[in-house]
């Protein structure tokens, strides 16, 4: 059995696809026997401040002799001072972070550099998707030997029914910052005075309270008040209701390292429009979607027309969809593909 200790950010319990892939993985790998350490590590990530890397180095160091640390891409970036002792690591890469939208000139080029410096120095890196595998060894120069891709799993769900009642109900989830494109979404909707849908969006607004009052204003200044509701963060069964009540998935995203979210939307049969940022589209086929360039409004407006006024349409993409979603891997195959990607 296998002795891991995983470095992240805190707090671990954060909902976004990077923290649920982690706590999945970590708590498959202890069902099977495996021992695994969370070290949550506090101060400022990605661009760490001092506190990050004090914390970051400490915990690097007392990982045990005979442990292997896996150190989340999240935290990485404060480990350049142990970078020569990488070799015996892990990195849990789900994206570089310098490719995250909204960060300005100089944090993205600096975080580049370090990503730089710090990449190809790891002994083993896992990533969440062939998009991710691609960069990592097109632009960071990391040997594609050393990569190992281990996608999220799924759960078992029951397939999306809607309400029935006349209304196309239009789901996003996904938290509201710049990078997830909720504004693009919104344009492309209100172009649809004419057809009877509605858009429900759930995701925290707390990471950019800024961004998340502008889309409510944004929502007002579109004349779509009435047709737009925001729910927040939701767990449990109020987001699996949601799920149920939903006819299409959307989330015209400007980046992605997997896209978790639309793989449960398929694993539940919905048909899905996405925006191709990163590994967005990857999943998407034309029989279960549609797959539109990054921030085109129009293309986005015209597909979900086609979606929520074609119900015959619409009726066969989620047939397509439910069978696709039904072979996508499991958490248990994945957390065992990820054990043996750490033995390695």
């Amino acid at each position: 059995m296998l002795d891991l200790h995983l470095l992240v950010p805190a707090p671990f319990d954060l909902i976004s696809g990077g923290y649920v892939y982690d706590r999945r993985i970590v708590a498959r790998l202890r069902a099977v026997g495996h021992k695994v350490t969370v070290v949550e590590l506090q101060g400022q990530f990605p661009l760490p401040d001092a506190a990050a890397t004090a914390g970051a180095v400490a915990a690097f160091d007392a990982v045990p002799a005979g442990a292997i640390a896996i150190v989340d891409g999240l935290a990485l970036t404060a480990l350049s001072q142990r970078s020569d002792a990488l070799a015996g690591a892990v990195g849990l890469i789900h994206h570089p972070t310098c490719l995250e939208t909204g960060l300005d000139t100089c944090t993205s080029a600096t975080l580049q550099a370090l990503e730089l410096s710090l990449f190809p120095k790891l002994g083993r890196v896992i990533v969440t998707s062939p998009y991710t595998a691609g960069i990592l060894a097109r632009d960071f120069a990391v040997p594609a030997t050393r990569i190992a891709e281990v996608v999220p799993g799924t759960d078992a769900a029951p397939r999306s029914t809607g309400l029935a009642d006349g209304v196309c109900r239009v789901l996003s989830i996904g938290t509201l910052i710049p990078r997830k494109g909720h504004d693009v979404l919104l344009h492309a909707l209100a172009k649809l005075f004419d057809l009877n849908w509605h858009l429900t969006i759930a995701g925290s607004a707390d990471r950019d309270p800024v961004h998340a009052h502008g889309l409510q204003a944004l929502v007002t200044e579109l004349d779509i008040t009435q047709r737009v509701t925001f729910l927040g963060e939701l767990t449990g069964q109020s987001l699996a209701d949601l799920w149920m009540a939903a006819d299409v998935f959307a989330l015209a995203t400007n980046f992605e390292g997997y896209g978790m979210v639309i793989a449960e939307a398929l694993k539940r049969g919905l048909p899905v429009a996405v925006c191709d940022g990163g590994a967005a589209g990857a999943l998407v086929s034309p029989e279960t979607g549609v797959v539109c360039q990054v921030g085109d409004v129009v293309t986005l407006s015209k597909s979900l027309r086609r979606l929520i006024f074609d119900t015959g349409l619409r009726a066969s993409l989620a047939d397509a969809a439910w069978h696709a979603g039904q072979l996508l891997p499991d958490w248990d195959h994945q957390a065992g593909a990820f054990a043996t990607a750490c033995k390695q």
